[in-house]
């Protein structure tokens, strides 16, 4: 390796492609990030045929579409960028995201075409993940190759706060909608407002990057012709390459992901879908956290030229992987008290055949019933929706399960040989039932809004997002430096968005599925927690330190 060059300031020009590339990012974020907060209401415009437990799973699942595909557009658009330029590369993937985001804004819902407009929804969101796919890598690899040896994780911090900035942009459109108008209006038609303004910044975003020239180093290999010729088969084929592809995947960005979308997604759907507090509340309450966290990324950029990028982002992992479950256990005790203390007093059960209780991890749902649809599986799915704890106690084999409130039993039904309309109006019944016997024993069925403590739960939001800012500020640099500059775009995406498209976008529905099968409102956490904790053995043990790396060196 070779010795970086003396610590210089940062010039006029890198400044401008900094922010240039970041603002960029940021609308291309805010446009994917859209559809995860608006979830539960595209739930009900997309996925209205379903009863509304089912159309909110499928709404994540068609959330998660978007995530599949990242992978994908990491290698379109990686060997893209490698072969043809960083510039030119992410402005085609700045047009698929903003346009694919406008056209979900025009998009009739199921009411009007029935299940055309989900397929055509999960259509529109499979194109924003092969945009995004390649997207990040281009943002990464540009800024990186423009800054100087010693002030990187610095300079391509800013591109690791576009992520959660775009978030918030997302956050305080949707806030200012809904502000503005009845929460009837907009359900019913103002949700899309957000969606349409993507157009607006679409046009900023292209003008913007129009200004940019090419990265200069990718700009000397095309002077001298040594761009790579076959990008993926360089990058992938040769073990030398892809044994550091791997090891980043496991090593680094696999925990950064789940630690990113614990902090920030995963404490949304909490909030929200476990608490039961209202949304805009919630929405607020995290928008403050990103804003008092944002900073953070910065800071811990900055922090990574000076001790390096490894112990950062390992301290980020260990610390969130041990405090998870007390923070979550906090963020309970100060959103819905009346819910921590029905868990406690008011204990569940169900009675039900083992044999009958699966794990509901649905990889390819189906449009018409649940595929876990057995007597057990009905009665787990109904209380994790309705967050409330229980345990499984065994019954005699073929037997009915009933969920045990107190002393009232609740006797579930067996789904699998319903058709969907019967399975539909037995399920409907049976939650009905079950929401009558929880009522009774104190479980709320809402947040009281006057037990909810405000600041303390903004506090430990603002503290889940300074663990993102860890593992996320100094990742790009990381991943940049560890690759040279022929196959950079194509080698440091792919672990990036398999890492932060499967392993951090499956999160929440992973996390439901682990609560529903063990009864545990927490025990989805252990998804982060042990993934958190794999990328710390892995990356502590057989990963590099790269601060100061030139990436001159060897046609790095």
């Amino acid at each position: 390796m070779a010795t970086a060059a003396a610590p210089r300031p940062m010039s006029a020009e890198e400044k401008k492609v900094i922010f240039a590339s970041s603002l960029g990012t940021v609308f291309e974020w805010y446009d994917f990030y859209l559809y995860g907060s608006l979830a539960a209401i595209i739930a009900k415009q997309f996925f209205s045929g379903l009863d509304e437990g089912s159309a909110f799973i499928f709404a994540l699942l068609a959330f998660a579409a978007g995530f599949i595909v990242r992978p994908f557009g990491a290698l379109v658009f990686g060997r893209l960028g490698d072969m043809i330029g960083r510039k030119y590369t992410f402005l085609i993937t700045i047009l698929i995201m903003g346009l694919s985001t406008f056209c979900v804004g025009l998009l009739p819902n199921y009411t009007a075409i029935g299940y055309t407009a989900p397929i055509i929804l999960i259509g529109l969101r499979m194109l924003q993940g092969l945009a995004l796919g390649g997207e990040y890598g281009g943002a990464a690899t540009y800024v990186a190759e423009h800054a100087g040896d010693h002030n990187r994780g610095l300079a391509t911090s800013w591109i690791q706060t576009t992520a959660t900035l775009g978030l918030f942009l997302s956050l305080l459109v949707i806030l200012g909608c809904r502000l503005s108008m009845s929460t009837e209006s907009f359900e019913a038609w103002g949700w899309r407002i957000p969606f349409l303004m993507s157009a607006l910044l679409l046009a900023v975003s292209v003008y913007i990057r129009m200004q940019l020239h090419e990265s200069p180093l990718f700009q000397q290999m095309k002077e001298e012709g040594t761009t790579s010729k076959a990008p993926l088969k360089e990058a992938f084929g040769e073990w030398k390459n892809l044994k550091i592809v791997i090891l980043a995947l496991f090593g680094a960005t696999a925990g950064q992901a789940v630690v990113w979308y614990t902090g920030q997604f995963y404490a949304l759907f909490f909030l929200t879908q476990t608490l039961k507090i209202d949304s805009t509340d919630a929405n607020l309450m995290l928008a403050v956290a990103l804003l008092i966290g944002t900073p953070f990324f910065i800071l811990f950029g900055w922090l990574s030229d000076k001790i390096g990028r490894k112990p950062v982002i390992m301290a980020g992992c260990l610390i969130a992987a041990v405090t998870y479950i007390p923070i979550f256990k906090g963020i309970t005790h100060y959103g819905n008290p009346a819910l921590e203390t029905a868990l406690i007093s008011s204990p569940v059960t169900i009675n039900a055949d083992p044999a009958t209780c699966h794990f509901q991890f649905e990889f390819f749902a189906n449009p018409t019933k649940p595929n876990f649809s057995s007597s057990c599986d009905v009665a787990t799915s109904a209380l994790a929706k309705a967050s409330v704890s229980y345990q499984v106690v065994p019954a005699a084999a073929g037997s009915i399960a009933s969920v045990k409130v107190g002393a009232v039993d609740v006797p579930s039904f067996d789904g699998e040989p319903l058709d969907p309309v019967a399975f539909k109006a037995a399920n409907k019944a049976f939650v009905a039932a079950l929401g009558e016997q929880l009522k009774a024993a104190s479980y709320p069925a809402k947040a009281d809004p006057a037990g909810v403590n405000t600041p303390m739960l903004v506090s430990l939001l603002v503290l889940l997002v300074i663990y993102v800012t860890m593992v996320y500020g100094p990742i790009a640099a990381w991943l940049v430096e560890m690759f040279p500059t022929r196959i950079r775009y194509s080698s440091m995406s792919l672990p990036y968005h398999i890492g932060n498209g499967w392993f951090g976008g499956f999160l929440p529905t992973i996390a439901f599925a682990l609560v529903a099968s063990n009864g545990d409102i927490y025990y989805g956490l252990r998804y982060p927690i042990v993934i958190a904790l794999m990328t710390l053995v892995i990356g502590t043990l057989f990963l590099k330190e790269t601060k100061g790396t030139s990436l001159h060196a060897d046609n790095r």
